[in-house]
């Protein structure tokens, strides 16, 4: 609904994969965004057709026939020269259609990115970083997933980006985590994940996980986090109040900050695998304009839904 209102434009680099045109489609038909596939016009066209999919009002472009290339070449140039980038590298990069839709984003020409359903987290993110950058006062890149079933949305964090943060880093996304659940109307209860729960086990991984809880708890006094708690201290009602009797989380849990990737990466695809959720993600927060990556394992729906929450 909210989409729906405020009509944005996403434009989708990987315009020739048969996952984001069958989504494009659907978007377009919806109304819900502005879909722009970045490509060659006649590969996408024939992929469409084979697929029995109506591109029709959608804008296709193929980078180095695109009006706009020169100019935005020239802005790369200025942007990365300082990195030792030529004229002619820029220019090469430009060609790419993931540099390509970045400078969309850049300049203004697009709203948001989604991609990653044939690149890797790292090929997406890299041009990301160098160009659009952080938001003002934001140290690291981090991401979410929403976990959703019927009638309840739950937030993971981090399970694409940080391997093994530092607290400092771990207070850091757990402060993200606790931004996107209120922009998305979402509560937010977060936990501070780990093998123990408050002092029930020892250890520097625990101790981590207290420390930056310490950390969100004097940054942002009003929020509701606690930690260290194990996963069924945070989520089950009568295990919380047996371990964190005095919690204002445990048992209740809305939003899960994971002590490492491995942990987070691991975490949510049991829960999407075994646990019947619909997992949507890695969302990247942290960057300066939403571009969002995609689960190479993912379908033409949670590529759709994807463009949804970018818009």
């Amino acid at each position: 609904a909210k989409a729906k209102t405020n009509v944005k434009r996403v434009v989708l680099p990987e315009g020739d994969e048969s996952r984001t045109i069958q989504a494009a489609a659907i978007i377009k038909k919806e109304g819900l965004a502005e879909p722009v596939l970045i490509g060659d016009p006649e590969a996408i066209a024939k992929e469409a057709s084979n697929l029995g999919v109506n591109l029709e009002g959608i804008e296709i472009i193929a980078p180095c026939n695109s009006v706009k290339f020169d100019e935005y070449a020239a802005t790369l140039y200025d942007l990365r020269k300082a990195k030792g980038v030529t004229e002619e590298q820029a220019k090469t990069l430009v060609s790419d259609p993931m540099y390509f839709a970045v400078m969309m984003v850049k300049l203004g020409d697009a709203d948001g990115l989604v991609s990653g359903a044939v690149l890797t987290t790292g090929d997406m993110l890299r041009p990301a970083l160098q160009i659009i950058k952080t938001a003002p006062g934001v140290k690291s890149v981090s991401s979410v997933f929403f976990m959703c079933m019927p009638g309840q949305t739950y937030i993971y964090g981090d399970c694409a980006i940080n391997l093994n943060p530092t607290a400092e880093e771990l207070a850091g996304i757990a402060l993200q985590c606790d931004d996107t659940a209120k922009a998305f109307g979402l509560p937010s209860r977060v936990a501070m994940l780990s093998y123990s729960t408050i002092n029930s086990g020892k250890g520097p991984d625990a101790d981590l996980v207290k420390a930056a809880t310490a950390m969100v708890k004097e940054a942002r006094p009003e929020m509701l986090v606690d930690g260290p708690l194990q996963y069924d201290a945070a989520t089950t009602p009568s295990v919380g109040s047996l371990k964190a009797p005095n919690s204002a989380v445990a048992g209740k849990a809305t939003v899960f900050v994971f002590p490492d990737l491995s942990a987070g990466n691991i975490g949510y695809k049991i829960a999407q695998r075994l646990g019947g959720f619909e997992a949507y993600g890695p969302i990247l927060l942290g960057l300066n304009a939403p571009i969002n990556d995609l689960s190479r394992g993912c379908n033409a729906e949670e590529v759709y839904k994807m463009a949804i929450i970018t818009a």
